[in-house]
């Protein structure tokens, strides 16, 4: 029997789509254990960076004024440095270590890859919601203003990780030497991923030269979800999201050369 081509696409999207769960379920098992209290370092480990920071800023009494609170500032900005750093070391030699799986027939790296990144990104939001609920009850943060604009800015940060992870896991297989350069360059650029500060306090060449950086653009799109529309963000998302398609565009054919030079560990 003949079987029309868009029912043939939406069975092998099902299909890549439960593989993805599965590989998801792996992940955090292997990552965490059986466990409960395993699995709960899956949203535990941001949630007590965040924390950690939040409270350690209140007790010494350290404020960024500019009528921003210190606890949604930290909160929002170690989520979303966590988030970007996260994803991107996991993604070095993430090929190599998960070469295994591809012996079955369903499963390729783009899954494996795909898998870990959304992983993260519901884990670290998982963290945001269990520290902000009680905090947002006690008053320390505002409700959520704009939840589409807050939503699409974690979104498109994701995305653009995504697309970082899908170069590095690719370069990392075709050079030594990529790897060892990942960590140094994610320290130099971590002014540029926009967690310490916002752009209107800076003096107005510095904000020209910072939004040039597509975290920046995502860092101020998602705080611009959560707090007061008085206070003033710059963000473009179409700058962003020509940023996630650039950057999807070129890891995806660059993972799919990579995969001709994974040697199995």
């Amino acid at each position: 029997m003949h079987i029309s081509a868009p029912t043939s696409y939406w069975r092998c999207l099902r299909v890549q789509l439960r593989v993805v769960r599965a590989l998801m379920i792996r992940e955090a098992i292997g990552r965490y254990g059986h466990d409960n209290l395993g699995f709960f370092w899956l949203m535990g480990e941001p949630l007590l960076l965040t924390g950690g920071v939040a409270v350690l800023w209140t007790l010494t009494r350290q404020t960024h004024g500019f009528h921003v609170d210190v606890i949604p500032f930290a909160l929002t900005s170690y989520c979303l440095l966590t988030l970007w750093r996260q994803m991107v070391f996991r993604s070095l030699r993430a090929m190599r270590q998960n070469a295994g799986l591809i012996f079955h027939a369903n499963v390729k790296f783009f899954d494996i890859l795909a898998a870990r990144a959304v992983l993260d990104a519901v884990g670290i939001l998982t963290a945001f919601f269990i520290a902000y609920v009680p905090l947002a009850l006690f008053g320390y943060v505002p409700p959520i203003h704009d939840p589409l604009l807050f939503f699409s800015g974690w979104f498109l940060t994701a995305w653009f990780s995504f697309g970082v992870v899908l170069i590095l896991a690719a370069l990392t297989e075709l050079s030594d030497v990529a790897d060892r350069l990942v960590h140094p360059i994610m320290y130099i650029t971590l002014p540029v991923t926009g967690a310490f500060y916002m752009v209107y306090w800076l003096p107005e060449p510095l904000r020209e030269i910072v939004l040039w950086s597509p975290l920046v653009h995502a860092s101020e799109m998602f705080r611009a979800g959560l707090f007061s529309p008085d206070i003033p963000m710059r963000w473009d998302a179409e700058y962003l999201l020509w940023w996630c398609l650039a950057l999807t565009s070129i890891g995806l054919p660059l993972s799919l050369y990579a995969r001709r030079h994974v040697r199995l560990e």
